[in-house]
């Protein structure tokens, strides 16, 4: 090679347009589409689109992800609904996008957005009461085991009151 070579390739290389590097598995950047939002403007929980894919995330942390964003948003809704309940002020806020795909799926059903997302709403409220009431009745019964096993005891140790000092039951 001679001397001059290397600076006609350097030559070269500042003038070609400068490209971007691309990174082994690179992450696309997370789009919001959906963000619960409590009395200190802090988001609370968040739905985004990360190229195909939607995300939710609570609390800073990626919870899960789906193909269709409309149920996260429905739990996003039951999750504002029990938080005002609770006494807390929260807002719900979604892009239009996350509307036209709600609204295209409550078309597909014959409702309004709106009524789409109360029905899903619904069932998220449904399933947590049925769960809450599974729990009571599981420790109902925990508590009457545990009754019955207090039960059984004092049995057991009534006969052996009745024992004198040598330990023979008297008759």
């Amino acid at each position: 090679m001679s001397q001059s070579s290397k600076a006609k390739r350097d030559k070269r290389k500042k003038q070609q347009a400068k490209r971007p590097f691309l990174r082994l598995n690179a992450q696309q950047q997370v789009q919001n589409h959906a963000v619960l939002v409590n009395e200190d403007g802090q988001a609370v929980a968040a739905i985004g689109l990360q190229g195909r894919e939607w995300l939710l995330a609570i609390g800073g942390q990626t919870m899960g992800n789906a193909d269709n964003p409309v149920p996260m948003l429905a739990m996003l809704k039951h999750l504002s609904n029990v938080q005002e309940a609770e006494g807390r002020k929260v807002t719900l806020e979604y892009s239009e996008l996350m509307q036209k795909l709600l609204d295209t799926l409550a078309e597909e059903a014959g409702q309004t957005g709106e009524e789409y997302l109360d029905k899903l709403v619904a069932e998220f409220a449904s399933e947590q009461a049925e769960d809450a009431a599974a729990e009571g009745e599981a420790s109902d019964e925990a508590a009457a085991d545990t009754a019955g096993a207090e039960g059984a005891a004092d049995a057991e140790a009534t006969p052996a009151a009745d024992a004198d000092a040598d330990g023979k039951p008297q008759a």
